[in-house]
C-alpha cells in the first residue's frame, strides 16, 4: 500500500510514519509537511535513507501539488493540523486555513483525481466540547469551545459531507490527549518536563482540575492503522485509553518522576473557554475494529519523561521563552 501522510514531521505524524515503515515491509509512505509550527525534520531523521519513505516539503493547501500527488496514493492519512488550543485563541486564522481549508483541499483532490483512495481524517475529542458526566459517543453533536476545535469540527463536517454527496471512502478518528516522544514543548507534558528540568515554575491553568484522558502515541498510531485497514467507509471511531486525570495530577506525577519539588507548581489565570472535562466512549473501535491500548500509562509516562531527559539536543532549540510561556494565549505577534 502507498500511503500519503500529511503532517508527517509532527508529533503524531512522525510516530505514525515510523509505525508503518517498521510494521509493513511492503508499504510506502509519501510525507507532505510544510514544516510549520509543530513540525521538526529531526523527528524522522532515522528514515532519511529509507527507500520506502519520501518527503515533500509543501503546504497541503497547495491544490496543484496535492492534485498531482494524490494520484499516486492508495490511501491518505490526514494528520496535518494546527493543534495548540492556546495559539488558536491568539491566531485563529491559521487554524481555519490549515485545519479546515487544508482538509477541503485534500477532499477535492481525491474527488477529482483519485476517488478510489481511502481517507482517514485524524480528528480530536475536543470537537465534542466538554462533558461533565459520562463519555461522548460518535453520534454526539459537536460543540467546540475554541477556534482549534471549531476548525477541526468544520473539517470533519466536510469529510462526512463528501462521503454522503460523492461517496468517497472516508473514516474519521477522534482521539484523546496524546503523549510520548517528539511532542512539541508547547504541550502540557513536555512543557512541564522542560520547565521542571530548568527549575522554572510550572504553570497550571486555573485550579488544575480540568480532566483529560491520556493515550500513549503508539497506541493512537495503531488505532489509526487499524481503521485504515479495517474501518468502514463513512464511520467515525473514538479512540481513548481510559487514563482520565486532572491536569494537576499529571504535573505532580512528572515532578515526582524528576524528583523535583511540588513547590514549582504555579497557578496562573485560566485560559478562555477552558473545557472542564473530555471523555470518549471507545467501545466501537474496540468491538468493530479490534483495537485496544497495549501500553501502561504509568510506564509510558515514565518513559516519556526519560526520553526528554535524554534528548535535550532535540528540544533545546525548540523550547524558547515564547513556547514555554506560562500564559501563551496572551502573547501578541510582537512578543
Amino acid at each position: 500500500m502507498k500511503i500519503l501522510v500529511t503532517g508527517g514531521l509532527g508529533f503524531i505524524g512522525s510516530n505514525f510514519c515510523r509505525h508503518i515503515i517498521t510494521k509493513y515491509p511492503d508499504d510506502k509512505i509519501i510525507n507532505i509537511d510544510k514544516i510549520g509550527v509543530g513540525a521538526n525534520p529531526a523527528n524522522l531523521k532515522d528514515l532519511e535513507n529509507e527507500k520506502r519513505y519520501r518527503f515533500i516539503k509543501e503546504d497541503i493547501c497547495n491544490s496543484k501539488l496535492v492534485n498531482k500527488i494524490i494520484k499516486q496514493a492508495d490511501a491518505v492519512v490526514n494528520i496535518a493540523a494546527e493543534t495548540h488550543v492556546d495559539r488558536s485563541i491568539t491566531h485563529p486564522a491559521a487554524f481555519v486555513k490549515n485545519n479546515t481549508i487544508g482538509t477541503f483541499t485534500i477532499l477535492e483532490a481525491i474527488r477529482k483525481h483519485n476517488d478510489k483512495a481511502k481517507l482517514i481524517q485524524v480528528s480530536t475529542d475536543e470537537i465534542y466540547g466538554e462533558i461533565r458526566l459520562g463519555s461522548h459517543q460518535e453520534n454526539d453533536m459537536p460543540k467546540p469551545s475554541n477556534p482549534y476545535s471549531a476548525s477541526k469540527a468544520a473539517a470533519d463536517m466536510f469529510v462526512t459531507a463528501y462521503h454522503k454527496t460523492y461517496n468517497l471512502n472516508v473514516a474519521i478518528t477522534r482521539c484523546t490527549n496524546n503523549y510520548g516522544p517528539y511532542q512539541m514543548p508547547e504541550k502540557l507534558i513536555p512543557k512541564t518536563i522542560i520547565r521542571a528540568l530548568k527549575n522554572l515554575p510550572v504553570p497550571i491553568y486555573g485550579s488544575g482540575k480540568n480532566v483529560r484522558d491520556w493515550i500513549y502515541v503508539k497506541d493512537h498510531c495503531e488505532a489509526i492503522d487499524l481503521v485504515l485497514r479495517k474501518g468502514e467507509s463513512g464511520e467515525i471511531y473514538n479512540i481513548s485509553a481510559g487514563n482520565e486525570l486532572p491536569n494537576i495530577e499529571i504535573v505532580k506525577k512528572i515532578l515526582d518522576l524528576l524528583k523535583k519539588p511540588q513547590s514549582l507548581i504555579s497557578f496562573v489565570e485560566d485560559r478562555p473557554g477552558h473545557d472542564a472535562r473530555y471523555s470518549l466512549d471507545s467501545s466501537k473501535i474496540r468491538s468493530k475494529v479490534g483495537w485496544k491500548p497495549k501500553f501502561s500509562f504509568e510506564e509510558t509516562l515514565a518513559a516519556t519523561v526519560n526520553w526528554y531527559v535524554q534528548n535535550e539536543s532535540w528540544w533545546k532549540s525548540l523550547a524558547t521563552e515564547k513556547i514555554l510561556h506560562p500564559t501563551p494565549w496572551k502573547l501578541s505577534d510582537a512578543d
